[in-house]
């Protein structure tokens, strides 16, 4: 276990402690529950740069698209000018 894992799962079932009163002999169930949750958590971690969830979204396909040119049917007022001189 890493430094961090251990002090996260540390404070998170102190926390899970200190909510439910303090009871006495809970001790192992807070550990277990702040450790599933730290596992949740990491699970649901992106890379730095965000390039695995892009992923996972494109296989998904829920990424939105985006393009640099407006759409076809888009035309801005220049377009128009440039259309009406030739």
């Amino acid at each position: 276990m890493s430094h961090n894992k251990d002090a996260w799962v540390s404070q998170r079932a102190y926390s899970l402690w200190e909510f439910e009163g303090r009871p006495d002999g809970r001790g192992e169930s807070h550990w277990a529950q702040a450790l599933r949750e730290f596992e949740q958590l990491e699970l649901t971690k992106a890379s730095p740069d965000g390039n695995d969830l892009i992923e996972k979204l494109k296989a998904a396909g829920r990424l939105m698209r985006v393009y640099d040119e407006p759409a076809p049917d888009v035309v801005d007022d220049d377009d128009r000018q440039l259309k009406a001189a030739r």
